[in-house]
């Protein structure tokens, strides 16, 4: 997608780095991140209107550590950085960090020092704003011709400037929904620093990529891996929307699937006249499976195994050049550690290529896209809403809930564990309040009674969550006597399991699935 004004991300290894292109977007402008070691030249080639530099977990007091490009803040482009973003302008201009008496993490108020382009129309209650802080480091000694513009408590400098470099610095995270009013000094930045319009909207992107896909695909056939998922059928609905027959959806049955979905998601899209295919692989993906419970080495295993799978559907497919996946933005950001700074969180499927034996070509439409957008996109397509408003799905499904060795009595009580819980959720009309719910087989027997007789027998555990964006979250606080029923009908229906309890922990610091 071609955008004249959009904002860079350099990413210097934050874990929020997503969370600020979101932001951006949702704010209305298109952004894209790169690597914070991108030259300069290639910087400047891209044209952005501004760059934001992203925090980091490094120390800018360490020589070894990554640094802003001292001829970056002298191209003449605006600069926001953001915790580690702050301190490395900073460091490349004569400024001076050092490690922090008194570390920042979590909550923090902040005072208005010097006024500010960055707080236009932002209310301070009393001179102080809640923000987000999460550092250990601060700047004790500001650059030439820079001043302080907000400060905090153990933080003299908690944010500083140079307007007429158009070079910003903030100690805290505007981007988390924890800042107060974190949005709105954003929208200062993006739009009264860096003059951009807006030019992203749900039919822009429609436009743009329905254009995209018929100038490379022209009239040859696409290959589709569809999961059912949401990713994969917005896929479905836009290559359908663009280049109507000539899709081709492989429906790959490797398992370790909700009950029912199997024919659930063949009559969905075969009633909307899209071609599809199912192809029944499960016993193949739980034998190469077996023994193995390593929660990364399983999730290769099941990647590995879709591509061969489908390796061999795609050949006895006569006259196809494409295979399409529905690849997203933080998949490909989580995904790479080799392009980019921050940790690998895990490894996706749809991320990393294809074998080049296949001698297909990749099309990834929504590659650019955040989940969020990615729901706009399909309800403006019209997929079918219970589709579209499920909770998320991990490619590798039920694989990476069931901790230890997969077998098919365990995907079978799980099957029938997490339905029990979902048709609960939506009886009660709670479904639609939670972000993400599911069950995790536990390999841990426990003791229970049922009538007279005594059981030895497995554990599950519920896991219902709250969150904006999924890079934070809060456990969800469900009704007592709503977890006691689905307690009770688990135990009374499922033989093989004598207790079940209830996740409590938000993220961080757990991750939303368990593995």
């Amino acid at each position: 997608m071609k955008n004249k004004d959009k904002i860079l991300i350099l990413d210097f290894g934050s874990q929020y780095t997503q969370l600020i292109a979101r932001r951006v977007r949702e704010i209305g402008v298109f952004s894209v991140v790169e690597p914070s070691s991108l030259s300069v030249d290639k910087i400047i080639e891209m044209n952005p209107s501004g760059i934001i530099l992203s925090g980091g977990p490094e120390t800018v007091t360490i020589s070894s550590s990554q640094k802003v490009d001292k001829s970056l803040l002298e191209a003449n482009i605006p600069i926001l950085g953001i915790c580690y973003g702050m301190q490395t302008i900073a460091n490349e201009l004569s400024g001076s960090v050092v490690t922090s008496n008194v570390r920042e993490f979590g909550h923090a108020k902040i005072s208005c020092v010097n006024q500010s382009v960055l707080f236009n129309n932002i209310s301070f209650d009393s001179n102080k704003l809640d923000v987000w802080m999460s550092h250990g480091d601060k700047v004790d000694l500001l650059p030439k011709n820079f001043e302080i513009i907000a400060s905090s408590k153990d933080c003299q400098i908690a944010g500083f400037q140079n307007e007429k470099l158009n070079i910003f610095g903030l100690q805290f995270h505007p981007e988390v929904t924890h800042t107060d009013q974190g949005k709105k000094i954003l929208k200062n930045f993006i739009f009264e620093v860096c003059k951009c319009r807006k030019n992203w909207s749900t039919s822009d992107i429609i436009d743009s990529m329905v254009n995209s896909v018929q100038d490379k695909v022209k009239d040859e056939k696409v290959l589709l891996g569809l999961s059912g998922g949401v990713d994969s059928s917005v896929v479905a609905m836009l290559l359908h929307k663009a280049i109507k027959n000539n899709l081709i959806c492989i429906f790959v049955d490797h398992g370790l699937l909700r009950l029912g979905e199997v024919d659930e998601v063949m009559s969905t899209f075969e009633a909307l006249d899209i071609d599809i295919r199912l192809v029944d692989a499960s016993e193949l993906f739980l034998s190469k499976l077996s023994g193995v419970t390593d929660p990364e080495q399983k999730r290769k295993i099941i990647g590995n195994t879709f591509i061969d799978v489908f390796e061999i559907e795609a050949n006895k497919i006569k006259d196809v050049d494409w295979l399409a996946q529905g690849t997203i933005y933080p998949d490909v950001i989580e995904s790479s550690s080799d392009d980019h700074n921050s940790s690998v969180i895990k490894s996706h499927h749809n991320v990393g290529g294809l074998p080049d034996r296949m001698n297909l070509k990749l099309l990834e439409p929504i590659r650019e896209l955040f989940k969020d957008e990615v729901r706009k996109i399909g309800a403006e397509l019209n997929t079918p809403e219970h589709i579209l408003l499920r909770h998320p799905f991990p490619g590798p499904g039920l694989g990476i809930r069931i901790m230890g060795d997969i077998n098919k009595e365990r995907i079978d009580i799980l099957q029938k564990a997490d339905k029990i819980f979902i048709d609960e959720l939506k009886a009660n009309n709670l479904y639609d309040s939670l972000s993400q719910a599911f069950v995790v087989y536990l390999p841990v027997k426990s003791v229970g009674v049922v009538g007279d007789e005594r059981r030895y027998e497995d554990v599950l555990a519920l896991r219902a969550i709250e969150t904006v964006d999924f890079m934070t979250a809060n456990w969800a606080h469900l009704p007592y006597d709503f977890i006691g029923k689905v307690s009770n009908r688990i135990v009374n229906e499922i033989s093989s399991i004598s207790r079940v309890v209830y996740d409590c922990t938000g993220k961080p610091p757990a991750t939303i699935e368990w593995e």
